[in-house]
């Protein structure tokens, strides 16, 4: 009984929050049948320069590293999590302002590139995947909102490679569809942070748009060099970083590796393989699923290497909290090449 209750009240809850936000969006016709003034939108066919971004859902900066590297300014910042907003902060002299759910749309400046790495929980092989059913899911519609009442000339979305294939492909259908009425030209790609540099495995859903079209438009090419394992590793790592003598013994009984260094990697199942770079970083994994050489876990700017943050990037003080936030972050350099071809279109 309890369980019917909990799911009635969810539908009810988000139909009642998606009918306040969203009015529009949400109702039988979408936003391509909504009456959208034509004149603006020839307006928008009009090619833009990209010079300003925002960065929503911001975590401690991927984008905003992507997007500046690329030459473009940051404007507005919004992240939830304090302690991210203050390594967010430390680093670029910005404070993010907090719950998205909370900031009115018409109070965000004007923007040309919107970038949003959107809550992936609702999405993810280790969440619960069930989408928009999850509350966390519906955070997708206050980018919309974002779009539909600011109307930047772009955007770039981040999420985990299980959102195309979530709810049978349904929550990316419906995704495409709000984003396309809304006058954008839409395209998504899966890429991995390996093709781009980094000896990460980490394979995350990309979605653009742009007002003007993507005529032009090609998703960066796959780099055939880039950082090997051993660059990113320190050399001298703290000892508080290795696992008891007991977890050491346990790999070594069960499994043997044919280089080094390597990830040794133990999945869901208990299985374990090793590599020559990471599999994904993870915020809230086990400590040990992946250990250097069976040994030891990553130091914190060892996985911020792997998302390749520059040295300079001043960490949290907490492994915890390093752990948490490299595992949400963005791999910079596939990011940053997926922005610059949005400007160059």
């Amino acid at each position: 009984m309890f369980i019917i209750w909990y799911y009635t009240f969810i539908e009810y809850r988000l139909s009642i929050r998606i009918e306040i936000q969203m009015p529009i969006l949400m109702k039988e016709e979408t936003y391509a049948q909504a009456d959208l003034s034509a004149s603006l939108n020839e307006a928008f066919k009009i090619k833009k320069s990209l010079a300003t971004f925002i960065d929503l859902f911001a975590g401690i900066g991927g984008f905003h590293l992507a997007a500046t590297s690329a030459g473009l300014k940051c404007v507005f910042a919004s992240e939830i999590d304090e302690a991210a907003q203050n390594v967010y902060q430390r680093n670029f002299s910005i404070r993010p302002h907090g719950d998205i759910t909370k900031i009115n749309a018409e109070s965000i400046p004007e923007h040309d590139l919107l970038c949003a790495g959107f809550p992936c929980q609702p999405f993810s092989i280790m969440g619960s995947r069930r989408g928009f059913e999850d509350a966390r899911g519906t955070l997708f519609f206050d980018i919309a909102r974002i779009l539909h009442q600011k109307r930047p000339a772009a955007f770039i979305l981040e999420n985990v490679k299980q959102l195309v294939t979530a709810d049978r492909g349904r929550v990316m259908s419906k995704i495409l569809e709000m984003l396309d009425g809304m006058g954008y030209d839409v395209d998504y790609r899966i890429l991995n942070a390996l093709d781009y540099g980094l000896p990460q495995k980490r394979e995350r859903v990309l979605i653009v748009g742009r007002m003007d079209g993507l005529g032009g438009f090609s998703w960066p090419e796959a780099k055939k060099t880039g950082k090997l394992l051993s660059e990113i590793l320190e050399r001298n790592p703290d000892q508080r970083h290795y696992a008891s003598a007991y977890i050491r013994q346990a790999r070594q009984n069960a499994h043997r590796a044919e280089i080094r260094p390597a990830i040794w990697h133990e999945n869901k199942g208990g299985n374990i393989s090793s590599h020559p770079f990471s599999c994904a970083l993870r915020a809230g994994a086990s400590h040990n699923y992946l250990l250097v050489d069976g040994e030891r876990r990553l130091t914190p700017r060892e996985m911020f290497r792997l998302q390749g943050f520059p040295d300079s990037f001043v960490l949290h003080e907490k492994d915890g909290q390093c752990r948490k936030q490299a595992g949400n972050a963005v791999p910079v350099p596939m990011v940053e090449g997926v922005i610059r071809e949005l400007i160059n279109v």
